[in-house]
């Protein structure tokens, strides 16, 4: 009985805490059904549901009482918003709660496997998530750990170089024009670099 207070009042705790967040990025969403669907997509992000996916639970779609996952899928793949400016209004938060001089940065890669060739800078590689080469993206993390916790800070989508020369295929698969090929030590070392002038104390 004692255990399950506590799960609620963590969960409660969790809640709020997601509430404050929202509070920050959710001017980063113009209209008001994407800065619900935001809202909704962070809470479900947390929630004892094991698998998460655009139906049954990412952004909430069957909670919500929605037919079909279309408004996650809306807020997920066409919904215009700065993912830049909410990844800092993130490391903000994350500087007031868990700032912290003797902090340490913390940077791997991981891969996403897919099928087909569409997309953004899949290709038969190296996986670390299946342990061989398997058709996948893969991204570059950079987290943060402290005494008082530790948590996701960046991220980059590794564009292998066949990628960056193939123009039409980055043209159909939306590719932005300034992104270019770069290592993946040359994105951690980018992601470090932003945490640095972001004012991330990290020892």
């Amino acid at each position: 009985m004692v255990g399950e207070r506590v799960e609620v009042l963590e969960a409660a705790g969790w809640a709020k805490g997601i509430e404050e967040v929202h509070r920050r990025i959710g001017v980063r969403f113009y209209r008001l059904e994407p800065r619900w669907r935001s809202l909704a997509y962070l809470k479900e992000l947390i929630s004892p549901v094991e698998r998460k996916n655009g139906w049954s639970a990412t952004g909430g779609a069957e909670q919500a009482g929605d037919a079909t996952p279309d408004g996650v899928q809306r807020l997920l793949y066409n919904y215009v918003w700065h993912a830049g400016l909410v990844r800092d209004d993130l490391r903000d938060y994350v500087i007031e709660h868990l700032g912290d001089a003797d902090g340490v940065l913390v940077v791997d890669e991981t891969g996403f496997l897919k099928k087909g060739t569409k997309w953004v800078g899949v290709q038969r590689q190296y996986s670390g998530t299946a342990g061989r080469i398997e058709n996948c993206q893969i991204g570059v993390f950079l987290s943060y750990a402290t005494s008082q916790g530790r948590v996701l800070l960046d991220r980059e989508l590794y564009l292998p170089h066949v990628w960056s020369e193939d123009g039409a295929r980055r043209r159909e698969a939306g590719v932005p024009e300034g992104v270019r090929f770069r290592t993946k030590p040359q994105l951690a070392q980018k992601m470090v670099a932003r945490a640095k002038e972001g004012g991330v104390p990290f020892r």
